[in-house]
């Protein structure tokens, strides 16, 4: 397997950072990776090397505001100050150009984790076509009434403290409301994960568990908002296999209930092939939890079904 890194510009104003990992022997297919909110793509090594120890280069760029994308240590957590989720889901875009030029031929397979899967689920609706397939990873459905008076009190915010702004109230109301039924907490991030390592590395992370601005909570609110309406998921190609994959106690989405609410909305809009697997009492970031190899296991699986 050889590892590199590079930087794509997608505008003249925004530079992407990439990480790839790709079979020495050459890759069957390709998957690309959307990682989530408060991270970086470079956690997702090592999920990348088993992934491509199974045949398959591996894509997987920080998003905008987040890891080495953000060019300064106030960037991280926002966007950009206008359409910031719509300037993410066109980087992914601009991402899966690059992979289709420099693997010309071989299927693609889109990977979203958190934000990341919300943003792929708008995705597969304005360039489905391009996929062979779409895991999608602690995701979620419908946009839930709390997180409807977060985006207004986001507002509030923003008003208060501008675009930028980085507010305490908003982390309680959001991460804090995650972790509220895993106390006793030992820590502000036990949503995450049952492995303690784990989570104790996110936090120490300095590219990780970074205070959100204003204008990046409304971007999100409003691209989760957005990806849940029929019309959008009507636009998803009907013969796209789609997987998706969650902890049972994972509170982005309920613990499984917006995501059962989502599997049927796609079989209503003609999608022909949903598959899903809950792992029971798996938390939010399946690919570095407890039972991270059973999940990457089936995932590989499920990638080595779809390309044959």
């Amino acid at each position: 397997m050889e590892s590199s890194t590079f930087t794509l510009r997608p505008t003249e104003s925004t530079e992407l950072f990439v990480y790839r990992w790709v079979p020495k022997s050459g890759p069957k297919a390709v998957v690309q990776i959307a990682h989530g909110l408060a991270e970086h793509a470079g956690r997702y090594r090592r999920l990348a090397e088993a992934l491509a120890g199974a045949g398959y280069a591996v894509y997987a760029n920080d998003h905008r505001g987040h890891g080495r994308s953000a060019a300064k240590q106030d960037d991280l957590g926002w966007f950009a100050d206008h359409d910031g989720w719509d300037k993410c889901v066109e980087d992914l875009w601009q991402i899966n150009d690059c992979i289709a030029r420099d693997h010309p031929g071989l299927p693609i397979v889109l990977l979203g984790n958190c934000i990341g899967s919300f943003m792929a689920q708008q995705f597969i609706a304005e360039y489905g076509e391009s996929l062979a397939g779409v895991v999608l990873s602690g995701s979620g459905g419908m946009l839930p009434t709390w997180l409807r008076v977060v985006g207004a009190i986001a507002r509030i915010e923003r008003l208060l403290q501008g675009p930028r702004g980085k507010s305490k109230i908003l982390a309680h109301l959001t991460f804090g409301r995650f972790n509220k039924q895993f106390l006793p907490a030992r820590t502000a991030f036990d949503w995450l994960s049952r492995d303690e390592a784990e989570v104790d590395r996110y936090i120490a992370d300095p590219l990780c568990a970074f205070p959100l601005t204003a204008q990046l909570v409304i971007d999100v609110i409003g691209g989760i908002d957005n990806v849940a309406r029929p019309c959008l998921q009507a636009r998803v190609p009907t013969w796209l296999s789609v997987h998706i994959i969650a902890g049972t106690r994972d509170p982005v989405s309920a613990g499984t209930k917006t995501l059962l609410q989502l599997l049927a909305d796609y079989r209503a809009a003609g999608l022909q092939q949903v598959t899903h697997r809950f792992y029971p009492e798996a938390r939010h970031e399946l690919f570095n939890e407890t039972n991270r190899a059973e999940v990457t296991r089936d995932v590989i699986g499920w990638l080595d079904a779809l390309i044959g």
